[in-house]
């Protein structure tokens, strides 16, 4: 009679060894110094990275992050004013304008892209590194990491800005328009973004799990 596997059982990890995710190739993972890079000798991938942010300064760009795209998604990007008149608009109302014009296929990846992705991106890296910060996973730790390796190709609050400034130049011969306090903040969350996730997160594996070691062979 064939036995059952438990689906409790733990797994064993390997935190010393990299695997490369194009020709799955083994190697045993070295310490880098600031800049250096580690590539597959196959095929040249990118295996990781020398991270040059502790946990600490890593949480405290994630946390600046967030309070930088509350400030990008409630103040206005621009202002257009024309005879008197004048309106403003937000990140999120430029993104559900798409909905009601020519552009409403684009609308849903838009919102995904400028949106949903970068606060999910912050959101999930806030709460793992928030206990890798005391040596410990988060609840949830594996399926935080896996989506945060998803959603990095999703990411691009770059071309939002992007779009934001050729329509500012566009309509600038047309109307009076100014950029608002939300295109600076989408500026800035740019960067943070760009400092926050492209970060190799494959390290808080080794961090979290040579903790947790520690912390079994203490009891």
């Amino acid at each position: 009679m064939a036995k059952k596997l438990s689906l409790s059982a733990k797994l064993i990890v390997f935190p010393d060894l990299v695997v490369c995710e194009h020709c799955d190739r083994v190697y045993r993972r070295i310490a880098l110094a600031p800049g250096e890079v580690a590539r597959c000798e196959q095929c040249t991938a990118i295996l990781y990275r020398a991270n040059r942010l502790d946990v600490d300064r890593w949480l405290a760009l994630t946390v600046a992050a967030a309070i930088v795209f509350v400030i990008a998604n409630v103040c206005p990007v621009v202002r257009i004013s024309m005879q008197g008149l004048h309106n403003e608009t937000t990140l999120w109302q430029s993104t559900a304008a798409l909905a009601y014009g020519p552009g409403a296929p684009i609308a849903v990846p838009t919102a995904i892209s400028i949106i949903v992705a970068p606060l999910l991106q912050i959101t999930l890296l806030a709460w793992v590194l928030a206990f890798a910060r005391t040596g410990r996973r988060a609840p949830g730790f594996a399926q935080a990491m896996r989506m945060l390796v998803a959603l990095r190709p999703w990411s691009m609050i770059e071309v939002g800005l992007l779009g934001i400034l050729v329509a500012v130049i566009k309509l600038s011969s047309f109307l009076q328009v100014a950029p608002g306090p939300g295109i600076w903040a989408t500026a800035v969350l740019v960067l943070l973004i760009t400092l926050i996730a492209s970060r190799d997160i494959h390290w808080l594996w080794e961090l979290t799990e040579y903790n947790q070691q520690r912390q079994a062979g203490r009891t």
